[in-house]
């Protein structure tokens, strides 16, 4: 498993963990309690941290790319896994979209209910296209080439 993936693996147990407790994703005791690489480690925090820096902003796009669905409604690793992959999608260049929507649905295959990486699928790949189109904007001035 590559370090990007075994991070945003990280990164969804952190989150999920925050979320089903109620709990802000940094009071988290998870890394001291699983031994993973500083690589690893760093990239997952990034990952956390962006989520939580721009949650209202993802919360707002997941829910307008799913159809009917609040991302309340949402399952809480589905909606973390989007989150993770959403925020990927907005603020970085450093994975290409087709390869942070890959591994948001593998990751989904591996910790979510049956089926449920079509719904990742369908919801990111709609992010995707609306960043392309300009439907969205994303801080590309932020993100790193």
């Amino acid at each position: 498993m590559g370090m990007r993936r075994k991070s945003r693996e990280c990164a969804l147990q952190v989150l999920f963990q925050a979320d089903i407790n109620g709990e802000e994703p940094e009071t988290t005791v998870y890394f001291e309690h699983h031994r993973v690489s500083k690589r690893i480690e760093d990239f997952a925090r990034h990952l956390i941290s962006g989520c939580g820096a721009h949650r209202d902003q993802i919360d707002t796009l997941i829910t307008e790319y799913s159809v009917n669905w609040s991302v309340d409604r949402i399952g809480a690793i589905e909606r973390n896994i989007m989150r993770i992959a959403a925020f990927e999608l907005l603020f970085e260049w450093t994975t290409p979209p087709k390869v942070v929507i890959d591994e948001a649905i593998e990751v989904s295959k591996k910790f979510g209910p049956n089926e449920s990486h079509a719904f990742v699928n369908g919801v990111l790949d709609g992010i995707r296209k609306g960043i392309e189109q300009g439907k969205i904007a994303c801080a590309k001035d932020t993100r790193q080439p």
